[in-house]
């Protein structure tokens, strides 16, 4: 839920997410493929609260969601609902972007919501009072890391990384990029991609969605119990990637 990258890859497109959690965290539940609605769902089951921060439609939609909007908040004693929950309310519906921007979030936490949907790419975050959204560019790759565990200076950083990774990896395939999430930063255990502070919060798994106009490969890591996982999710029909 904390860090995502987005790459375009030519005819398919790549977005990976690093999960940092609490260790003590009840163990997520591997991918596999749920009806949640009407829709086929691909995603990694959220075993405590039942959500999931990743995953993709058979409507060719993958979302990846980052915990905060744009700045650490002070969690309230509760919430109306998870926004891994709110996130599969999202993913389900028809358009998941025109689902965001008609949503009652009223009593939910801020998040951002990484959407890719119909060769598009939105971020869109919710402050805990209004949404914002910001399309952004398919052609280019993009970065982003969780605002409630890493601080603007720190973001920066990260971003200086991955554009010093892409130097070095100008056409990256799906190994080189998990490679980066497994293994970028500085030797700063605490903020490098691969995170670890004082083994109470850790990166706890590495999760990709590589779509291509007629399926989507979800490999997933379970970085505490070393247990790797791939599936597949074919699409109603054919959508495009760019």
């Amino acid at each position: 839920m904390c860090t995502v990258t987005f790459l375009p890859l030519g005819d398919k497109v790549l977005l990976t997410s690093n999960r940092d959690e609490k260790v003590i965290r009840k163990r997520a539940i591997l991918p596999s493929i749920a009806r949640y609605g009407e829709t086929q769902i691909l995603f990694p089951k959220d075993a405590q609260a039942g959500g999931t921060w990743i995953g993709v439609s058979e409507k060719g939609t993958a979302m990846v969601l980052l915990n905060g909007g744009f700045i650490k908040h002070e969690p309230a004693a509760a919430y109306r609902r998870s926004r891994g929950l709110i996130f599969l309310d999202i993913l389900s519906q028809t358009s998941a972007f025109a689902a965001f921007k008609k949503i009652n979030l009223i009593g939910i936490e801020p998040f951002t919501l990484i959407i890719w949907e119909n060769a598009s790419l939105h971020e869109c975050r919710w402050s805990g009072e209004e949404k914002y959204i910001r399309e952004m560019d398919t052609t280019q790759p993009h970065i982003w890391s969780s605002v409630t565990l890493y601080a603007p200076d720190i973001i920066q950083k990260r971003e200086h990384w991955f554009r010093n990774w892409l130097i070095r990896y100008p056409q990256p395939s799906v190994t080189d990029i998990r490679n980066f999430h497994l293994f970028g930063g500085e030797g700063d255990c605490e903020n490098d991609i691969c995170m670890n502070r004082d083994n109470t919060m850790a990166t706890v798994s590495v999760t990709s969605i590589e779509c291509e106009s007629s399926q989507a490969i979800m490999l997933y890591e379970d970085l505490i119990n070393q247990e790797q996982n791939e599936e597949r999710l074919a699409f109603v029909q054919q959508y495009p990637v760019a």
